[in-house]
């Protein structure tokens, strides 16, 4: 008889980590519990106030033709939801966790390419942000329905978007002579580079990590990609903001203070003088 969909272990996809080996009821503990802990937690305070400087949050709203009270909600909830579906499908590697697990990311992406990506980079046919949004939501889907076919080819796809982001980042480096920029993306890809090769070294070199003990390279993936993508949201929003309101002259911030070494960047914008 075909097995469940919701029963423990019928994903298609089986991560190094030892199943049931600290726990009866989770799968995969280390993986489980750091899933939960970065995506809600790590992510979740920071991105309420990515774009935040006390005068400028409503600023932004207005100058972006944007919600700002759905706005401050959207990107963490999708995170957060990011982060239950994921402990979801590592605590039971069930076939339906592995498709929330890998569909809320892809929506997740989604709304953060809705909302920031670029005017200058719409393609030519598209004339608006609404427009943009629902090629977006149609390309969405799309490739969800697809990802029903075929789920564990979808989390490669999904890491290739990663690429587009740092083609997307390297195009804006050329014209851009901010040093806190330029530090902020190259801290970007550190963490990214770290994160794919512990996420291919886990899918791809189990054995040898297996055979040294030490199974446990996509918890580290967890951390790493969720590093990265707190220097990558507010670069991109800095761009966004660079091009629909350069009279706010955005600039890159960190808090609690350049000097400590972990700092959550956010963007910044200056009140623009009216002139009499």
């Amino acid at each position: 008889a075909m097995p469940s969909i919701f029963s423990y272990q019928s994903a298609e996809v089986d991560w190094c980590e030892s199943n049931f080996e600290r726990s009866t009821v989770i799968a995969e503990y280390y993986n489980t519990v750091n899933g939960t802990t970065l995506f809600s937690l790590l992510l979740l305070t920071p991105l309420n106030f990515l774009v935040l400087e006390d005068a400028g949050t409503g600023n932004i709203a207005r100058a972006l033709g944007k919600s700002w009270d759905f706005h401050c909600l959207q990107q963490p909830l999708s995170l957060l939801l990011a982060g239950i579906f994921s402990t979801y499908f590592h605590m039971t590697l069930s076939y339906v966790g592995q498709l929330l697990d890998e569909l809320s990311i892809l929506w997740a992406l989604a709304v953060a390419y809705s909302f920031w990506y670029p005017r200058i980079y719409f393609p030519r046919c598209i004339k608006s942000r609404k427009q943009f949004f629902w090629l977006t939501g149609v390309t969405t889907v799309i490739s969800t329905l697809m990802s029903f076919i075929k789920p564990a080819f979808n989390a490669y796809v999904l890491n290739c978007i990663a690429f587009h982001l740092l083609y997307l980042t390297r195009r804006e480096l050329k014209k851009c002579n901010d040093k806190r920029v330029h530090r902020m993306a190259a801290v970007m890809v550190l963490w990214w580079v770290l994160a794919i090769s512990s996420w291919i070294s886990d899918r791809w070199l189990c054995g040898l990590w297996q055979a040294i003990n030490f199974p446990y390279l996509h918890s580290f993936w967890h951390v790493l990609i969720a590093m990265s993508l707190l220097y990558c949201c507010p670069l991109v929003i800095y761009f966004d903001a660079h091009y629909e309101m350069p009279s706010f002259k955005p600039k890159m911030e960190y808090w609690p203070s350049d000097s400590w070494p972990v700092v959550v960047p956010y963007v910044a914008l200056e009140e623009p003088h009216k002139q009499c």
